[in-house]
C-alpha cells in the first residue's frame, strides 16, 4: 500500500490533477481550434495564454516556495475551467473577446500550476527513480488527453461542426474536480521517503528572498544552457495542432488523431524512463544516448513533416491538399499523415520528459527545483506565445515547418553540452549554502552522506 506521505502517493496526486485539468485542455487544444472550426480565435487565446503562462512561470517559484503546492495547485486549477467555459459563450455568442481574456487568465493559473507540478515530480524521488517518476507522471497526465478526446471523437463521428456546449460543459466539471483535489497534496517538508530523508529541509523563504533568487537563475549557467531546449519545447504545438491535424483532416479525423497523439506520449515516456534509470550506467551515459535518440528520431519527423508539407498551403474547409480533407476512414489516403502525427506526439515526449530529468539531475532541493522548472516553463510558454500567434498571423505553413525544425537543431548543441556535464550525483552545492546561512548548519568532516541526502526517521517531529 502506497503511505500517503511517499514521494509515490503525491506524484500520484498531482498527476491526477493534471489529469483532469491540463490532460482536458490539452484534449480540447490538440482538436485544433480547441474544437472550433474557426481556429482565429482560439490561436490568440493561445497567444495570451502562454504570454501571462510564460511570466508566472518564471515567478511560479516563488509564489509555490511562499504559498505552498496545495493551495497554488489548487486554486491554479479553477482557471482552467473559466477558459474552457468561454467556449460556451463563444458557441453561443460567436464573440471571441472573453475567451482571449480566459486565456490569459489561465495563463496566469497554469504557470504557477506546472510550476507545483514540475517540483513534486522532479525533486520528491531519489537519484534513481527520478526516470521513473516522471514517466508515471507523463502516462497519467497524457491519459487526461487521451480518454479527454474519446468525447469529442464520438460525439463528431456523425456530425460536422464544432464541439457543443455539453462537451465543454463536462469538460469544466472535470476541471474543478481537479481543483479539489489538489487540496490533497501535503508540504514538501512533510514527504517523507522510503530510505527515512525528507524531500525538503529548509525554512519557507519570504517573498523578498524568492525575488531575489528569481532574479539570480538569470544568470546561471545551467539555465542559460537549457534557454534553447526551453524555447523549442511547445513552440512546434501551434503548427502540429492547428496547421498540421487541424488543416488537412476531419473534424472527426483530428479527434482520433488526437487520441493517437496523446497514446504516443504515453508510450514514448514510458520507453525512455528504462533508459533514463538503467541501473548499470552512470547517469552521464545515460543522458547521452537519450539525448542521440531523441534527436535522431525528431529530426527524422520533422523531415517527413516537410515532405507532407509540401503537399499544401492552406488549411480547413479552404485546405488544398490532394483529395481534400482526409478521413480515418480513408485508409490509402489517411495511413501515412496519421502514423506521422503519433510520431510526433511520440519524440515530443522524449524531448519533454528529457528536459525533466536534465533538471533533476541539477539539484535534489524542492525549492531549487520550483525555480528551475518555473524558469523552464517560463520560457517554454514564451515560446509557445510566438508560435500561436505566428499561425494567428497566417505565416505560410511552409515556413512554420522550417522555423521549428531549424529552432529543434539550434537547441542541440546546448543540449548536448549540458547532458555531457550531468554528474552522477545532484548538483546540490546550493543546499548545502542555504543549510548553512538558513539553519546555521556545520558539515561534519566525518560525514559520508550524499550531499542533499540528510537522513530524517520517518517519525521525525517537524
Amino acid at each position: 500500500m502506497v503511505r500517503y506521505h511517499s514521494p509515490l502517493a503525491q506524484v500520484l496526486i498531482i498527476s491526477g490533477v493534471c489529469f483532469l485539468c491540463p490532460g482536458m485542455f490539452n484534449a480540447l487544444n490538440g482538436l485544433g481550434g480547441a474544437g472550433q472550426l474557426d481556429t482565429h480565435t482560439t490561436n490568440n487565446a493561445n497567444t495570451a495564454l502562454y504570454t501571462t503562462f510564460g511570466v508566472f512561470s518564471i515567478a511560479g517559484g516563488g509564489i509555490v516556495n511562499v504559498f505552498g503546492v496545495r493551495y497554488t495547485a489548487s486554486v491554479s486549477c479553477l482557471t482552467y475551467a473559466v477558459y474552457t467555459g468561454s467556449y460556451i459563450y463563444y458557441n453561443n455568442t460567436g464573440n471571441g473577446i472573453l475567451t482571449i481574456i480566459s486565456g490569459a487568465i489561465l495563463g496566469v493559473g497554469a504557470g504557477v500550476l506546472w510550476t507545483a507540478q514540475g517540483t513534486i515530480m522532479v525533486s520528491y524521488p531519489t537519484e534513481k527513480e527520478k526516470g521513473k517518476f516522471i514517466s508515471i507522471f507523463w502516462v497519467i497526465f497524457n491519459l487526461g488527453g487521451l480518454i479527454g478526446g474519446i468525447l469529442p471523437f464520438a460525439i463528431n463521428f456523425y456530425r460536422s461542426g464544432s464541439l457543443t456546449d455539453s462537451v465543454y460543459a463536462l469538460f469544466v466539471v472535470l476541471e474543478c474536480a481537479g481543483s479539489i483535489a489538489a487540496l490533497f497534496l501535503i508540504p514538501p517538508i512533510c514527504v517523507v521517503r522510503d530510505d527515512g530523508s525528507h524531500a525538503t529541509i529548509v525554512k519557507s523563504p519570504s517573498a523578498r528572498q524568492e525575488s531575489l533568487e528569481i532574479l539570480k537563475l538569470f544568470k546561471n549557467k545551467w539555465m542559460l544552457l537549457l534557454l534553447p531546449m526551453s524555447f523549442t519545447s511547445n513552440f512546434f504545438y501551434g503548427y502540429q495542432f492547428s496547421q498540421y491535424n487541424g488543416a488537412i483532416f476531419t473534424l472527426r479525423t483530428r479527434g482520433f488523431n488526437n487520441l493517437l497523439y496523446w497514446a504516443s506520449q504515453i508510450l514514448g515516456s514510458y520507453v525512455l524512463s528504462f533508459l533514463l534509470d538503467f541501473p548499470g550506467w552512470p547517469r552521464r551515459k545515460r543522458g547521452i544516448y537519450a539525448t542521440a535518440i531523441m534527436a535522431v528520431a525528431f529530426n527524422a519527423v520533422w523531415a517527413c513533416t516537410l515532405a507532407v508539407q509540401l503537399r499544401y498551403t492552406k488549411g480547413a474547409d479552404a485546405t488544398d491538399y490532394p483529395g481534400g480533407l482526409i478521413d480515418f476512414l480513408q485508409t490509402e489516403r489517411a495511413g501515412a499523415p496519421i502514423t506521422l502525427y503519433f510520431f510526433m506526439g511520440l519524440v515530443d515526449s522524449w524531448y519533454q520528459t528529457l528536459a525533466y530529468w536534465v533538471i533533476g539531475t541539477l539539484t535534489n532541493d524542492s525549492r531549487i527545483t520550483a525555480r528551475y522548472v518555473g524558469f523552464y516553463k517560463g520560457v517554454q510558454s514564451l515560446g509557445a506565445a510566438v508560435s500561436w500567434q505566428i499561425g494567428a498571423r497566417e505565416v505560410p505553413f511552409l515556413n512554420q515547418v522550417i522555423g521549428n525544425w531549424a529552432l529543434l537543431l539550434i537547441s542541440l548543441p546546448t543540449i548536448i553540452y549540458t547532458v555531457a556535464h550531468i554528474e552522477d550525483r545532484a548538483l546540490d552545492e546550493q543546499l548545502i549554502c542555504t543549510l548553512h546561512k538558513d539553519e546555521g548548519a556545520s558539515m561534519n568532516t566525518g560525514n559520508t552522506h550524499t550531499p542533499g541526502h540528510i537522513p530524517l526517521t520517518k517519525h521525525t517531529v517537524l
